[in-house]
């Protein structure tokens, strides 16, 4: 027969080992939800950059053309925006 001190020993190595699969879970989940938000935090922060390049390059691009846009503008000239657009749609 089994002794008492031995159902001690296997129930207490049972439960220790189900208590440190508890933590170590916890200390793993926690880890990667940590690597996870500092990746969208990096995502973002990325996404803010292209962002800001294409708006310089679009606002770049609308300055060295020289055409006017604006109908009630003096200098608006229809058949240059016409083939502006002609050549950005290409």
């Amino acid at each position: 027969m089994v002794s008492s001190t031995v159902n001690v020993a296997r129930y207490s190595a049972l439960l220790s080992g189900v208590f440190y699969g508890i933590y170590h879970r916890r200390s793993l989940q926690k880890a990667h939800d940590q690597q996870k938000e500092h990746h969208a935090i990096h995502h973002r922060e990325a996404l803010i950059v292209q962002a800001r390049e294409a708006w310089q390059n679009k606002q770049e691009s609308s300055k060295g053309d020289g055409i006017v846009t604006d109908p009630e503008d003096p200098r608006f000239d229809l058949e240059k925006l016409v083939a502006k657009w002609e050549s950005e749609s290409k």
